[in-house]
């Protein structure tokens, strides 16, 4: 098994992928630290923070392998590079951009392309996609994954977008192979306010609830 392989098992195992999308780059340490005292491992920060790339090296440096750190927000070649030079275990995109794959395979990485459609979903695919990034999932919800998967049952779909403790069960049981989760998890008065103590909390109850839906669909 390669490196590529490796990660992708291990973001199957997480099962959870938290992104973190923020103003001030300096939050993204500590809220990196709050999820991983929470349970989640799997990590995605986007590049729409300032200074990502910083950001991406100070975690990395700092958690090392306690971290399974990705980059999203990833749209251009040079951009995916980058993100793998400062310390990007895998490369999240919200598009359809087959050479985001060529670039990340070529450095061992495992990347997950955007779709919106079947026709993008099978692209993605074809170019070589570890994972499908269902992206906006809200507007869509687990009917349209199961839907989805019915004909196109090789795809690895990762929905992001109405992620929550509450649809959590439907997106797993549609056939998600794991769950892009925001909002909910990183809420706008816990990041303001920085209260990381709630945000592990909160971490928690999310790791916790999936550990019970996954015993329970092997039961």
């Amino acid at each position: 098994m390669n490196e590529r392989e490796k990660i992708s098992a291990s973001i199957i195992d997480a099962g959870l992928v938290a992104i973190v999308r923020v103003h001030h780059p300096e939050l993204a340490l500590p809220i990196a630290k709050a999820l991983v005292a929470g349970g989640i491992r799997a990590v995605e920060l986007t590049m729409t923070i300032p200074n990502a790339l910083d950001a991406i090296r100070t975690i990395d440096r700092e958690l090392g392998n306690k971290i399974l750190l990705g980059v999203g927000t990833v749209i251009d070649d040079d951009t995916c590079k980058a993100a793998i030079d400062a310390g990007a275990k895998y490369i999240i995109s919200p598009i359809t951009k087959p050479s985001l794959v060529e670039n990340a395979h070529a450095m061992d990485r495992p990347v997950m392309l955007g779709a919106y459609t079947p026709s993008e979903a099978q692209a993605a695919y074809e170019a070589g996609s570890d994972f499908i990034k269902i992206f906006p999932a809200d507007s869509l919800g687990p009917s349209y994954i199961k839907a989805l998967l019915a004909p196109l049952t090789h795809l690895k779909i990762i929905p992001t977008g109405g992620v929550n403790l509450d649809t959590m069960e439907s997106f797993l049981a549609a056939g998600s192979t794991a769950l892009g989760i925001g909002s909910s998890l990183l809420k706008k008065n816990i990041i303001n306010s920085e209260n990381w103590s709630e945000l592990e909390s909160l971490s928690r109850q999310h790791v916790d609830k999936l550990a019970k839906l996954k015993s329970r669909s092997l039961a």
